[in-house]
């Protein structure tokens, strides 16, 4: 049995405003390749197929498409719901969708309730845990003493685990679970699923079980043999620039885990980051391998450049991020608004306001513009 764990789709997610659905598209659709090429049985997607509890039609597409893709190269598909997802929207005629291939475990009362599949050496059940809100879910469990994402992720593997004593022995399992491991590392794009401050639980939750695809963190990582993140298969944030961005390939022999391997998904756009004047950025020879990555900019200039990310497009039409950081420190400087004003006539407060958010006093025809702007609020007052 071949298992393909991914997730963290984030379907219909922009970047720093640009709209990555057709590289979403693109990366989605080399899972479908990948299925045929590995002949592949069943994709899970623990959690986070839309980047909104409510997508735009727009991103169901492309969902839609990749996951009929994948069931046409012959997998099956396991998915749950995420922090991000509507779980009953996700989930909505679910009875029928298993009829095609595709199982939709996003609800407490079908915890304990696998998706079986089998080879030739008996079935595989698949247990689909949801993103577990602590506060409903606790009630929704029946366990109303249960505390935080522990709490209701303990009483979830009791259930996977009873379920599992009542098959026939030598039954093998897998788990989905969308949540913060501890020992996972953040990135920056993980919207935080702390409650009371308290969102990591213990790896040992897990126990008993064969494999556990996990989702939430956006970086592949290995916590333990049978305990991983596959990460999401695209960037959505510049701290993940340097990340291969992969999934899992998990074969199942007689015994449970056999072998696990990563496969590394295809780039349809790189980040990078540049650093320095904005005269240098535009002059340099050697950026020019940049002008087709999405890129974070910082500029040093001691002035505060003007335009500059129109500017910066013309040459680096990806360009997506802006920062000014002077390289004498002028910008980071901190501010307290009631020193900067108190005693001091409009006029100043005003010169001093621009010449801190770009580095330079204001020219004569900037003096004038302010005068008269100040004499008009004056005269407004009267």
């Amino acid at each position: 049995m071949r298992f393909l764990h991914t997730s963290d789709w984030h379907v219909g997610r922009t970047f720093h405003s640009a709209d990555l659905l057709a590289e979403q598209a693109f990366v989605l659709g080399h899972l479908a390749d990948l299925v045929t090429a590995e002949s592949v049985d069943a994709v899970l997607v623990s959690g986070d197929v839309y980047d909104r509890a409510v997508p735009s039609a727009e991103a169901v597409q492309v969902a839609n498409r990749a996951m009929a893709r994948i069931r046409a190269a012959g997998a099956q598909l396991v998915l749950t719901s995420g922090n991000h997802d509507s779980a009953p929207r996700l989930g909505a005629f679910g009875d029928f969708a298993a009829a095609g291939g595709l199982h939709l475990r996003t609800s407490a009362d079908r915890i304990a309730d696998p998706v079986l599949i089998e080879d030739g050496h008996g079935p595989v059940a698949i247990y689909g845990i949801p993103y577990l809100e602590p506060e409903p879910a606790r009630h929704a469990l029946g366990v109303p003493d249960a505390k935080g994402h522990n709490g209701v992720l303990a009483e979830a593997m009791r259930r996977v685990r009873a379920d599992l004593a009542t098959r026939a022995p030598g039954t093998r399992s897998v788990v989905l679970a969308h949540a913060f491991v501890t020992g996972g590392r953040a990135t920056e794009s993980e919207r935080t699923i702390a409650v009371g401050g308290v969102e990591q639980v213990g790896g040992d939750v897990f126990d008993g079980v064969d494999y556990v695809a996990l989702g939430h963190l956006h970086g592949p990582q290995t916590l333990a043999e049978h305990l991983r993140y596959a990460g999401s298969p695209l960037a959505y944030s510049f701290s993940e620039a340097l990340q291969r961005k992969s999934v899992w390939l998990v074969d199942f022999d007689a015994g449970g885990l056999a072998e696990v391997r990563r496969h590394e998904l295809p780039v349809p756009r790189r980040l990078a980051k540049l650093t320095g004047s904005i005269g240098w950025l535009l002059g340099a020879e050697e950026h020019a391998e940049l002008a087709d990555c999405y890129l974070s900019v910082t500029l040093t200039d001691s002035v505060r450049p003007v335009d500059a990310m129109r500017r910066l497009r013309e040459r680096f039409p990806h360009a997506v991020h802006l920062e000014w950081q002077p390289e004498n420190g002028k910008a980071t400087a901190a501010l307290r608004y009631a020193e900067a004003v108190r005693g001091r006539p409009d006029s100043e407060i005003a010169r001093s306001f621009l010449d801190d958010c770009r580095g330079a006093p204001p020219n004569a025809r900037e003096e004038k513009l302010l005068r008269s702007a100040l004499e008009n609020a004056g005269r407004g007052e009267e």
